[in-house]
């Protein structure tokens, strides 16, 4: 398992560890109805292990995930925890005895507890001031133990996902399960909580399943990555392997921004507006779709390479977006630059690839 670093801005109260467990789908399966929701997953997540389930919506990772929690029974396959059968042909496990923390999207607060009480109520087998103690250390784990006795509509967005964060490591539980747990957030407040989230879950050493939308995100927090598509793990990795080496045209329109150029592989070599590639293995004769990621556009002086000419430029912060048009390609290659100095729209530049930046797939499946 690959460590990632998190920096912390929250005091450095220690978080009491949990003892990691691992967390197994064996050939799951769930439907509503005639429609399948998930159609044979099969993935172990290593004790301590952070994962990222993502996908478009209604892929089937939140139902996954709800499978993990107990909230819904599979209809085939096992679910297990450290190799015992949480839920099976046979067996399953009721939500409050499984010994899993859950961070749900909404952050699930009650509004008529106090945020103590919102705490503690996940800590119901302990005497109440075991309880009320548990609570207080996890709530000045997440920095908010001055408001303790606030309810939940006092605090900001950022603030109520860290007392759902206190309520779910709290128990100490083997597995914590968050669903889209950064989404209500905006940009820059989403940014720091996720970095002492991950934190926090590094310290309480718990095993980890994240569901997100957002690529950047998983790539961020998790030692893994698994893409669903249609109910079914279409790829499983670490975020650089992943956004490497992509397995299909679906995975990489997943993970970046690119530039596609269609063409037919003659001779093992894709031609394209933007020159020859290999093909990588596809068959000759096939359709193959030649991938070119926005930073993979390179910017020369006229006369140089492939002609191009920018038709628009806006600034990014760090780097500038150019919009270029070149011959035999009806739509604008997007090159991201980061020093574009001082060119603009209207003037002709030479357009070269690096390399290092180019996949190949075949067309993706509908």
């Amino acid at each position: 398992m690959t460590e990632v670093p998190a920096v912390s801005r929250l005091p450095r109260t220690p978080t009491p560890a949990s003892i990691a467990a691992s967390l197994a789908f064996d050939d799951v399966r769930h439907a509503y109805g005639d429609v399948e929701s998930v159609r044979g997953v099969t993935l172990e997540i290593a004790p301590g292990e952070v994962v990222a389930l993502i996908g478009h919506s209604g892929c089937g990772k939140t139902t996954l995930l709800r499978l993990a929690a107990g909230l819904e029974r599979p209809t085939a396959g096992r679910v297990l925890l450290d190799g015992r059968e949480l839920a099976g042909p046979r067996t399953f496990i009721l939500p409050e005895r499984r010994g899993i923390g859950l961070m749900f999207q909404d952050y699930a607060l009650f509004p008529h507890l106090t945020n103590l009480e919102n705490v503690m109520f996940g800590l119901r087998g302990l005497s109440r001031s075991d309880a009320e103690r548990q609570a207080r250390h996890a709530l000045e784990r997440v920095d908010l133990g001055r408001l303790a006795g606030e309810y939940p509509h006092m605090l900001s967005g950022g603030e109520q996902q860290r007392v759902a964060l206190a309520r779910a490591i709290a128990p100490r539980p083997a597995v914590i399960l968050m669903d889209e747990p950064f989404s209500g957030l905006d940009r820059r407040l989403r940014d720091a909580v996720r970095g002492d989230t991950l934190a926090i879950l590094r310290e309480a050493r718990a095993t980890c399943l994240i569901v997100t939308h957002d690529s950047e995100e998983a790539m961020r927090m998790a030692d893994r990555v698994a893409l669903m598509r249609g109910g079914r793990l279409l790829d499983v990795g670490n975020p650089a392997e992943l956004y490497r080496s992509p397995g299909s045209l679906f995975a990489a329109r997943f993970f970046s921004e690119l530039n596609e150029l269609e063409g037919t592989v003659r001779a093992g070599r894709v031609d394209t507006p933007l020159g020859q590639f290999d093909a990588g293995g596809i068959a000759e004769g096939a359709a193959a779709v030649v991938c070119v990621r926005p930073q993979g556009i390179l910017l020369r002086p006229e006369g140089h390479c492939i002609p191009g000419r920018i038709v628009a430029r806006r600034s990014l912060g760090e780097v500038d977006l150019f919009e270029i048009v070149v011959s035999g390609r009806e739509k604008p290659l997007l090159a991201r630059v980061r020093e574009g100095g001082d060119r603009g729209p209207g003037e002709d530049v030479g357009v070269d690839v690096n390399l290092a930046e180019v996949l190949v797939f075949k067309p993706s499946e509908p």
